[in-house]
């Protein structure tokens, strides 16, 4: 960034997990302080623009992080602050402690969101609009599940993959079957679909994408100006009801002990299957 650092807005997140370390995670005005320097060694920049907190911290109560994320701020280190799969009742009461003690509040909220995932439609989404809040979705292709690629009747190497469960929900799958050929029908890719029902919605500010070439995000940008038809949402809605999630939301926030178990379980050597016949 050498030379384009008022050119780049730059967000970065802290909370999880960085090593073996029980104390270098958390929200922690300790940990804050000492993740916040690291990001800005790391990213040779003296200050990031927007400074998240990647996942709620049970362990630490909410006044502690945003005093310290505010000193951060007052200190021009950090320009804004956001959180992340923070379930309704966090937005609501870290907005409320902001307001109360006089210190800054997260102007940022980074939940999932897809047609397949729309259960931030009914809390999350009018809370953020309510305080004024720029929502950045993540996982707008369904976490790969809205490609196109992943086909009901197809296995691949990410279905096998026990870190994709999500690849495998047969619910998903099956709404993917009927989302494909309307995709068709309306003379779209299946991404353009995916992403214009995404930035549709008014409460959503942008949408977050993760891609590997140029020509994958060329092609995703194309659809930027993408418009779905009533009769287009309205048959979306019936395949994926409004403030529904289709199948398991995996990536959804878990309390600690949840998350152990799940890793353990996902790290754990399948069982036996039988032969198979014929």
């Amino acid at each position: 960034m050498e030379g384009r650092r008022d050119d780049v807005v730059l967000a970065t997140k802290f909370s999880r997990p960085t090593g073996q370390d029980p104390n270098h995670q958390g929200a922690s005005r300790r940990w804050i302080v000492t993740a916040v320097e690291s990001s800005l060694r790391r990213l040779r920049t003296d200050y990031i623009d927007l400074y998240q907190l990647h996942r709620p911290d049970p362990g630490t109560d909410i006044e502690e992080t945003l005093s310290a994320l505010t000193d951060l701020i007052r200190g021009g280190k950090v320009r804004a602050i956001g959180a992340s799969q923070t379930p309704v009742s966090g937005i609501v009461e870290a907005q409320w402690v902001a307001e109360r003690r006089g210190l800054a509040r997260f102007h940022t909220e980074q939940p999932a969101y897809s047609i397949l995932n729309r259960g931030i439609e009914r809390e999350i989404l009018p809370t953020t609009q309510r305080f004024g809040m720029g929502t950045l979705v993540w996982g707008p292709l369904g976490q790969g599940l809205l490609t196109g690629r992943v086909r009901k009747n197809q296995d691949n190497d990410l279905r096998r993959a026990g870190l994709f469960q999500h690849l495998n929900d047969e619910r998903r799958l099956d709404a993917v079957e009927k989302l494909i050929p309307l995709a068709a029908e309306a003379g779209l890719p299946m991404t353009h679909l995916a992403m214009a029902f995404t930035i549709a919605h008014p409460g959503v500010t942008s949408a977050l994408i993760g891609v590997r070439t140029m020509d994958h995000l060329d092609a995703l940008l194309t659809g930027l100006d993408v418009t779905l038809t009533d009769d287009i949402l309205d048959r979306i809605d019936e395949i994926v009801p409004p403030g529904t999630d289709i199948g398991t939301l995996d990536q959804a926030y878990q309390p600690p002990r949840w998350r152990t178990r799940t890793c353990a379980a996902a790290q754990s050597p399948p069982a036996p299957q039988p032969d198979r016949l014929g």
